[in-house]
């Protein structure tokens, strides 16, 4: 009895999505050193608790919507996702992403982007798409990863500045704005918080990178700036004292199409962060290897669960991660501590926390923008090609000045031209002598003034086809153009058309084109646009130079061109490269 097909479209789906949940493994995982994890989870908390705040008041949502995803992407991704060492929540990056979809759609409009991106990063992973994000270059990560340093820290001048937010969407208009304010009403309480809170990171930092400054200084600036009534301090404000009940009451069916290009947006720059922050734990362990695929499904299930409790869209985040892993997690029990401390304190702690100052919180995040910048792999980078470095800057810049998005699209396309103009300049088209050892010197110098043979080295596409036209095209003084064509690495559709131009010019002007060592893989491709066909007119196809270049002299000789040979004598034929 046949299976119906929706019956097996179904059980492969079914099937695909089997291999992405959790297994005993996982679970035997956890029991290894729970002590040790738990350890770790509880300093990542501590870590990850001002910035979630910091990041949800950035996104325009406010500090309970940092702490919302925290708590529940971070608890469905250590989960599912595909890496045991991973931690997620809100990141800078994605805040970038959000800001101009609060200014246009508002709140609701990002818990449905979140939702839908959610919805499309499963998807990639049932479709197995998870390994393809291994081929961006490197120049383009590093320059997003730059470009997103400064944008974060340029959205935190307002709060660091004590001035409310300025109108717009362009981060660099709203920075100008905020920098004239606080010029016309300075407010240097603000702004002395948030250096001071900033600079205490980055020296601590520095004098013992195990301690979570972030956490202490928030704690120092909260008790100061209560303590000594410095007004010009705004405190975060009231934070709802738990979760809110799931709900899809956001939800607005009639706006999901033009949501859509926002909602790609926010998925793709997910699935991006995510797995580069996954493959970092994996270069800081021994023995670790994360599964793309089921990262995107874990970073999927995690934003469709957060808008859900109100959260803003979730990655895996690169520091916290990296806390993590240097704080010795060796399972996802780390993770899903750190969700289950910071729930803790959303239901324990909000009165608390609510009293912490936003310009504390923006001093974290302008530190925090600095350390993710790294100097060194930047200075290699910039020194190591032009077009690296070309690429770099130029996604940097359009990550500040544009969005993400396209700054993304326009590294890759610019690290594309780049690489094909590269490969292209390694093809080689170059007139090649004919082989001595098959003549008398007689001959050899008749056959010469009429046979010209070049070879063809690496790709003929459409990069260098145009290159490759032009010199076939200016062959002159001869009766028969021979192609060496079995160092040809690649074809594609438009050098084979090339091609075919070339040779049906030369027809045209009474030279003759002969081929020789056309490869079996190269056949298909010269079939398709009558190619083939055009050499095998008349026997013009070869298997060895030696053999095409006997066909030129008989073509010669029955031509008139050349004088026929007397009875008897036969061309030696040697072992040559065809």
């Amino acid at each position: 009895m046949s299976v119906p097909p929706y019956q097996v479209g179904f059980r492969r789906v079914w099937a695909s999505v089997a291999a992405l949940l959790p297994g005993r493994g996982d679970l035997a995982e956890l029991r290894r050193d729970p002590r040790r994890d738990l350890l770790a989870g509880l300093t990542v908390a501590v870590v990850a608790l001002p910035l979630a705040l910091g990041f949800g008041v950035s996104s325009g949502l406010g500090a309970e919507a940092g702490l919302a995803t925290a708590v529940v992407a971070g608890a469905v991704a250590a989960v599912f996702g595909g890496s045991s060492l991973q931690v997620s929540g809100p990141t800078g990056a994605m805040t970038v992403v959000l800001v101009p979809i609060v200014g246009r759609y508002g709140p609701t409009g990002v818990l449905t982007v979140g939702l839908m991106a959610g919805v499309l990063l499963v998807g990639l992973a049932v479709l197995r798409a998870g390994k393809y994000m291994r081929y961006i270059p490197a120049p383009v990560v590093e320059g997003f990863t730059l470009g997103i340093a400064c944008v974060i820290g340029l959205q935190q001048i307002p709060n660091a500045l004590g001035v409310a937010k300025p109108e717009g969407d362009r981060v660099l208009v709203v920075t100008w704005r905020a920098v004239e304010e606080f010029a016309k009403e300075p407010n240097w309480t603000a702004a002395g918080f948030a250096v001071a809170v900033a600079a205490v990171m980055l020296v601590g930092a520095r004098w013992r990178p195990t301690v979570p400054f972030s956490i202490v200084a928030v704690i120092a600036a909260t008790i100061v700036a209560r303590v000594g009534g410095f007004h010009g301090a705004k405190p975060i404000g009231d934070l709802p004292a738990g979760l809110p009940l799931p709900s899809l009451s956001f939800l607005d069916l009639g706006s999901l199409g033009s949501l859509l290009g926002p909602a790609v947006a926010v998925a793709a720059l997910a699935a991006l962060e995510s797995l580069l922050s996954a493959s970092v734990a994996d270069g800081m362990t021994v023995g670790q290897r994360h599964d793309p695929d089921r990262e995107l499904f874990g970073q999927g299930l995690a934003n469709i669960a957060a808008p859900l409790f109100g959260g803003v869209p979730a990655t895996g985040a690169i520091a916290r991660t990296a806390v993590n892993v240097r704080t010795g997690a060796g399972s996802r029990l780390a993770a899903l501590t750190h969700a289950v401390v910071l729930a803790v304190i959303v239901f324990a702690a909000a009165p608390l926390v609510s009293k912490i100052p936003l310009a504390a919180l923006a001093g974290i995040l302008l530190a925090t923008a600095i350390r993710m910048v790294e100097v060194g792999a930047l200075r290699a980078m910039l020194r190591s090609t032009r077009s690296d470095a070309l690429v770099l800057v130029l996604t940097a810049v359009a990550t500040v000045a544009l969005d993400l998005v396209y700054a993304v699209v326009i590294g890759l396309v610019v690290a594309g031209a780049l690489a094909l103009r590269a490969v292209a300049k390694q093809a080689r088209f170059e007139q090649v002598p004919l082989d001595r050892a098959d003549h008398t010197a007689e001959e050899h110098a008749l056959l010469a003034e009429h046979i010209v043979a070049y070879r063809i080295d690496g790709p003929l596409f459409f990069a260098a086809a145009h290159r490759f036209l032009l010199e076939l095209t200016e062959v002159a003084d001869v009766r028969v153009v021979i192609l060496r064509m079995s160092r040809v690495s690649t074809m594609d559709a438009t050098g084979v058309l090339v091609l075919k131009d070339a040779v049906e010019k030369l027809e045209r002007r009474g030279i003759r084109v002969l081929a020789s060592g056309v490869r079996p893989g190269q056949r298909r491709v010269l079939a398709s646009v009558g190619a083939l066909e055009l050499l095998r007119h008349e026997g013009r196809e070869y298997a060895t130079t030696p053999e095409a270049i006997r066909g030129a002299r008989e073509y010669l000789e029955r031509a008139g061109v050349l004088p026929d040979r007397p009875a008897g004598t036969a061309t030696v034929t040697h072992p040559v490269e065809a």
